[in-house]
């Protein structure tokens, strides 16, 4: 549960003067103002700062202008459900980054179900590119601006459920259990995906804000949109441009940065960014 003034703030930094009693219409308005201006950012990785899965560490951030990567987003999104009322359930789900990757709930990510107004929801602010609002949960096919997603239940997990991703979306799918899960349950994943360097956001630094139109992305210092005009591409060469762009596009200040936190992001990001063209251009 967050306190009143969190609370408050939380709904300021979503761009939202309060809630009414909870509703379907009120959730699907909380998620959509909050994929759209909290974005889904792995700098804290990059900079080598730890975090923790506790919901109420993570709302914290979120109201110091920042955002964070699935356990994050989605904590301390239901941490504030639920000082709001709605009856919300963490899970255990799992990403599954590529067709050639093993499906299943590894617990590299958490989903959230809401039960509200006789029916339960599949919500998720921390699937990057994904969800702009959330879904019913049942099979089915749901068109959200220029993505179309799949719910099903999962070949991977008995009872649990399948998000089928958008073809031109970051990764392939994922899966949930529908049992209960808490902090707990994420803390040993987290650790490793956090501060190891085998982990997929130890190389590159990714930063997503999704909107009704489409998503922007930013991959290292490529950055891309992606709407009904289909992906559009520019690199960005230069520190000035590339916080410029954070600020503008993805909402981050990064007003809690120093001069030297700033200048060790860039060089990491833009060193990672060097190697990969490098290493594209020998392939090729």
């Amino acid at each position: 549960m967050l306190s009143a003034t969190q609370t408050r703030q939380y709904l300021h930094r979503l761009g939202l003067p309060g809630h009414p009693a909870p509703s379907v219409a009120g959730l699907s308005a909380l998620h959509r103002a909050h994929v759209e201006h909290v974005p889904y950012e792995t700098l804290e990785i990059q900079l080598g700062r730890p975090t923790t899965v506790d919901p109420v560490e993570s709302a914290d951030r979120i109201l110091r202008g920042r955002g964070g990567y699935c356990y994050h987003l989605n904590g301390a999104f239901a941490a504030l459900l639920t000082t709001l009322g709605y009856e919300v359930t963490w899970h255990v789900a799992g990403l599954q980054p590529d067709p050639s990757t093993p499906a299943g709930a590894n617990g590299n990510h958490l989903a959230l179900t809401v039960r509200c107004e006789g029916g339960t929801w599949f919500a998720d602010v921390g699937l990057a590119d994904a969800l702009h609002e959330p879904m019913p949960l049942r099979e089915g096919t749901y068109r959200q601006g220029p993505m179309t997603f799949g719910l099903r239940r999962s070949a991977a997990e008995p009872e649990g459920w399948r998000f089928d991703h958008d073809p031109r979306g970051s990764f392939t799918g994922m899966d949930f259990r529908t049992g209960p899960a808490g902090p707990a349950d994420f803390t040993e994943r987290h650790q490793y995906l956090s501060t190891s360097p085998d982990s997929p956001f130890a190389g590159t630094a990714l930063v997503f804000r999704r909107d009704a139109a489409g998503v922007d992305t930013l991959h290292g210092c490529v950055l891309s949109r992606t709407d009904a005009n289909g992906r559009h591409r520019s690199e960005l060469t230069t520190a000035e441009a590339w916080f410029a762009v954070l600020g503008s596009r993805f909402g981050l200040s990064l007003d809690d940065l120093g001069p030297a936190d700033r200048d060790a992001l860039w060089h990491k990001v833009h060193a990672a960014h060097l190697a990969w063209r490098t290493s594209a251009a020998q392939a090729s």
